[in-house]
């Protein structure tokens, strides 16, 4: 169904049933939500980061909103898929954001890989409208604050249309249910795309901007991963802040998305706490876009950020902060890795806020050293 047929139905509602959208109801507040607002401060909690980090560990002073990544769709049902695994660790995670008000707990659906269950779900209306039934009961039903929604990524401008429809039925769900019961309304993020074009993409397929203004508190850009294991030949700081060479960065990324129409408020800008590493050529040749011929340390050339200030430290490795990326990078002998750390990190909070969007996420809690990233970012962010 056409984006326009969406919106007559909620003027339809709002003809009708008048109360549900009086100013006084908490459906219009979500609309100002981040407006005025303080930052939003996020991140994702990843379940398999649970021997090693916990919810009950994570220092929740450093955040506004935490993310419980991820469960994903039944197939058949497409509902959300609960495993018992799910259950007990969802109800630990609420129970632990929730010990540190006013942080908000959310809870992401999908993740990396998340195309085809989305594209099945989103091209029904019966389909979508389980899902979205189904979201909401599992919010409830565990005390979350929010739905977040992962689908990595549409990949055509029919996956686009449908995308556009299961938001704009989302939100009109959650606001009814909101009116209804009288609780607060659930807030609803995804996570997309750094860029709202896919303009590295053989089909340049785009986001439909004006729906998700409409439909969603804020997005997640995901300003990471421009670089990686798929090119081997040349190193790359995957999640710079500026590229003099070309339009993979995050700079352009977000003033794209506010270009586009996105209100800044409704950005947060993602940064990552992990590095991506490559072997080198030659050890003589090791700045940014050194000849390479393979990945370097860690499981397909990835190490978290404690991983990385262990490597800086056993290897005596030299630590460079490039002034013209905004990124720092790291290499001992053949081995290079690039990444984010507190210098960075604060040069890119400067930036945001100059940009003005509505605040920051990382990707992920646990990868962090003793939260010296995330402690940064949180001092680095001034409230106004």
């Amino acid at each position: 169904m056409a984006w326009r047929e969406h919106i007559a139905f909620l003027l339809l509602i709002t003809l009708f049933f008048p109360s549900i959208f009086s100013l006084s109801n908490c459906a219009v507040a979500a609309r100002r939500t981040l407006m005025g607002q303080p930052a939003v401060k996020a991140g994702y909690w990843p379940t398999w980061t649970f021997s090693y980090s916990p919810p009950s560990s994570v220092q929740f002073s450093y955040f506004t909103h935490v993310f419980y990544a991820f469960v994903q769709v039944d197939s058949a049902t497409f509902g959300l898929a609960i495993a018992a695994d799910d259950d007990r660790m969802l109800r630990n995670f609420t129970a632990a954001v929730h010990a540190h008000p006013p942080v908000k707990s959310l809870l992401s659906i999908g993740g990396g890989d998340s195309n085809s269950a989305f594209a099945a779900l989103a091209a029904d209306p019966a389909s979508r409208s389980a899902f979205i039934n189904s979201t909401i009961t599992v919010a409830r039903e565990y005390g979350l604050d929010g739905l977040d929604l992962d689908w990595e990524f549409p990949k055509d401008a029919k996956e686009m249309d449908d995308f556009s429809a299961l938001l704009l039925e989302w939100q009109a769900a959650v606001v009814s249910e909101a009116a209804a019961t009288g609780r607060p309304r659930l807030l609803l993020t995804a996570a997309v795309y750094f860029a709202p074009r896919f303009f590295l993409s053989d089909d340049q397929r785009s986001y439909p901007i004006e729906q998700m203004a409409t439909a969603l508190d804020w997005i997640n850009a995901m300003c990471y991963d421009f670089h990686g294991s798929w090119d081997t030949t040349a190193t790359g700081e995957h999640a710079a802040l500026y590229d003099p060479n070309s339009n993979i960065s995050t700079s352009y990324g977000l003033e794209s998305w506010v270009a586009a129409g996105m209100p800044k408020k409704k950005v947060a800008m993602g940064m990552p706490l992990y590095g991506k590493t490559w072997k080198l050529k030659d050890p003589s040749q090791n700045g940014i876009g050194a000849p390479a011929v393979g990945v370097g340390p860690g499981e397909n050339g990835v190490l978290v950020y404690s991983e990385v200030v262990a490597f800086n430290k056993n290897t005596s490795a030299t630590v460079v902060h490039d002034e013209v990326t905004t990124a720092a990078y790291s290499y001992a002998g053949t081995s290079w890795v690039g990444y984010d750390d507190p210098w960075s990190v604060t040069r890119k909070i400067n930036y945001a806020q100059r940009l003005g969007i509505g605040g920051y996420f990382f990707w992920a809690i646990g990868y962090d050293k003793d939260w010296s990233v995330s402690s940064t970012a949180w001092r680095a962010w001034k409230n106004k």
